[in-house]
């Protein structure tokens, strides 16, 4: 994520303070609503597991998990698309309106079929709100300070997973599971001050030759008009379909696509196996349902801290380093709960999980975007989001067919630890964004002039 202020081909408009600051809130609170929806299904699983009315088997609640999450998979390939075509401001509240009212519908739902398909609808906004926060918070932060921003901004996720366990911890035993579901519908009540707030990418304007609305809001944003001129040789092309596809599969971006992808899903099903089953897997070792819920909000607390740290210390001894080391941490730590320790430990170790899991995925979203040229930002992003769908679905899967087997809970917690390491082991195998054809191209251009 460091190589965030490194790319050369990245604009910078050093907006004020204020702006940043605005774009930053407004990103962080849809990422949090994001993060509630996605975590909610492993606050309410024990429920689910007890509901004397559905009678789930673990496989079935395994499949109703990944139903949002094969719906972000659709999303992330086509919705994070349209934000390079249609603009990310609109996407964004779209897909935020779109996902809150899917929560409704998921928790009114007559039976598990109904409660799939309400799921899946509301993933196909999860799919857009990612790339398009993501694109947006990059572009309005000074390049000095991309990093931690980007940090701070997905650090959201982990929040909203948190509010979840918390509000699981406070009213699941004495509401049921349906009322939990049905607060994740309440982000409709921000978007009126999105829409009114949210300002639309000044790159986009620009790409589309709406240059005279560009001004405009530069000028409401207070950015001199000079800044948004770029240099001839900076110019990317404008967007479309082809031109992303040239730019996340061109010679010198493809393999490191490829090794990033394999990253994505080997991370997310970490996040997604033990963010579902954590909980119960820890009533497995012993735990009542209050104490195993504070296990989840103790793995997304610290994952939420921990990703903005991670970024400050890649900032310092560079992001590969960071990401490898993190995903060796967590792998241990995962481990760790196979070994009978005291609660205190348990804890210790839950925290080190949620550090070197989602934690370092938070850095892992920001490498990935700072590989790809602003036209085609927020569709890779989507891109390797969507890719990473497949490991968010296989998640919870592992987790339901370890659970069905009847297999020591241990075995749930080394296929976690593997999972991580092919993460690292993925990461590691890439080149340093310094490297990415974007900035090769930049340095050519330098070189000749």
């Amino acid at each position: 994520m460091a190589a965030l202020s490194d790319c050369s081909h990245a604009r910078s408009f050093d907006p004020p303070a204020r702006t940043t600051y605005m774009v930053l809130v407004l990103c962080f609170l849809t990422i949090v609503a994001e993060g509630y929806d996605i975590g909610v299904m492993g606050t309410i699983v024990p429920a689910l597991l007890a509901d004397p009315v559905w009678k789930l088997t673990p496989i079935e609640i395994g499949a109703m998990s990944s139903a949002a999450l094969f719906g972000t998979l659709v999303g992330s390939y086509f919705i994070s698309v349209m934000s390079d075509l249609v603009g990310r401001k609109l996407l964004l509240i779209g897909c935020v309106a779109l996902f809150s009212l899917s929560m409704l519908g998921a928790a009114w739902a007559p039976t598990p079929f109904v409660f799939s398909v309400s799921r899946f609808i509301g993933g196909l906004g999860l799919g857009g709100v990612i790339s398009a926060a993501a694109a947006l918070t990059v572009e309005y932060s000074p390049l000095r300070k991309r990093n931690l921003n980007f940090a701070l901004m997905y650090s959201g996720y982990s929040i909203g997973a948190l509010l979840s366990a918390l509000i699981g911890i406070a009213f699941l035993h004495s509401h049921g599971w349906r009322f939990v579901v049905a607060l994740g519908a309440s982000p409709l009540i921000a978007t009126p001050f999105l829409a009114f707030l949210l300002p639309e990418s000044l790159d986009f304007l620009l790409a589309r030759g709406q240059t005279a609305r560009a001004r405009v809001l530069a000028a409401r944003l207070g950015i001199e008009e000079a800044k948004l001129q770029r240099p001839a040789d900076r110019a990317g092309p404008k967007p479309s379909i082809g031109a992303v596809f040239a730019e996340v599969f061109s010679r010198h971006n493809f393999w490191a696509t490829i090794s990033l992808w394999i990253a994505q899903v080997a991370a997310v099903l970490v996040i997604y196996g033990l963010g579902t089953w954590l909980p119960q897997l820890m009533r497995k070792l012993g735990y009542d349902l209050g104490p195993s819920l504070s296990f989840l909000a103790v793995f997304m607390l610290s994952a939420a801290f921990g990703g903005i740290l991670i970024g400050q210390i890649s900032d310092r001894i560079g992001t590969r380093k960071t990401i490898v080391g993190g995903y060796v941490i967590g792998a241990l730590a995962v481990s760790g709960l196979t070994v009978k320790g005291g609660l205190l430990m348990n804890y210790v170790l839950v925290a080190l999980a949620g550090f070197g899991s989602i934690g370092v995925a938070m850095v892992q979203l920001g490498f990935i975007a700072s590989y790809y040229r602003a036209h085609a930002r927020a569709s890779a992003t989507g891109w390797a989001v969507g890719v990473g769908r497949f490991g968010a679905m296989a998640g919870p899967m592992v987790g339901a067919y370890l659970a069905a087997q009847n297999v020591d809970v241990k075995w749930n917690f080394f296929a976690f630890a593997a999972s991580a390491l092919v993460a690292g082991a993925a990461i590691a195998c890439t080149r340093s964004p310094h490297a990415s054809g974007a900035t090769i191209h930049a340095a050519k251009v330098s070189l000749e002039h």
